[in-house]
């Protein structure tokens, strides 16, 4: 864990719960020796960023609820744009702009990008600056997408932490089992030609 995710998220009374459960020893080598990079995204993080398909992404309302909501694309619509900015399009949705407006009163998120497939999470805290209005977006748009844009949306990222695949269950999506499901197509086709030679051999010798 890089230094700088566990000075954003060690807070006191974490680090007070930390002690009574026994880990604090554990974590405390994070906060005085962990590695200065945490905030930096590296190759690593942006091939695995611009390979999501979704994310979800948490706010904090003004009574101090948080809100978490899904956002997702064609794979690549959320792009490294520097070492510590990220940015995507956001679709028109339904139109309750509970984030939006969460944003508006407290800049902060948290996002976790997930992989199922292969057991993979990162997490990403970040502040996010908006630019109203579809033009605004543009250069954010995959050409893929299906819904109009919004605004920009870019996230100054402050922290970075790879998490613990632990607990995390393997899903597959669609593109990701086609592969497979060709082959098993394809050997089903020739058992299915192989199986109706043989019954034309039987018939003749019948």
């Amino acid at each position: 864990m890089p230094r700088a995710f566990s000075e954003l998220t060690f807070t006191p009374a974490v680090r007070a719960h930390q002690e009574r459960m026994g880990s604090a020893k554990t974590y405390a080598k994070f906060i005085e020796d962990g590695p200065q990079q945490g905030h930096q995204i590296g190759p690593a993080e942006k091939a695995f960023i611009e390979a999501r398909d979704g994310f979800y992404q948490s706010t904090v309302s003004e009574t101090g609820w948080p809100y978490v909501q899904y956002r997702g694309g064609p794979v690549g619509f959320l792009k490294v744009l520097g070492p510590q900015t990220i940015g995507y399009a956001d679709f028109t949705g339904n139109k309750q702009y509970i984030s939006r407006g969460n944003l508006d009163g407290n800049d902060r998120t948290a996002l976790i990008l997930m992989d199922y497939a292969n057991q993979r999470r990162l997490k990403v805290l970040g502040r996010v600056e908006f630019t109203e209005g579809e033009a605004a977006a543009a250069s954010l748009y995959p050409e893929s997408a299906q819904a109009p844009a919004e605004r920009a949306v870019i996230i100054q990222v402050e922290a970075l932490d790879w998490n613990c695949p632990r607990h995390i269950t393997p899903r597959f999506t669609e593109a990701e089992l086609r592969p497979h499901l060709n082959a098993l197509g394809q050997q089903l086709a020739q058992l299915q030609a192989e199986n109706e030679k043989l019954k034309q051999e039987l018939t003749k010798h019948t």
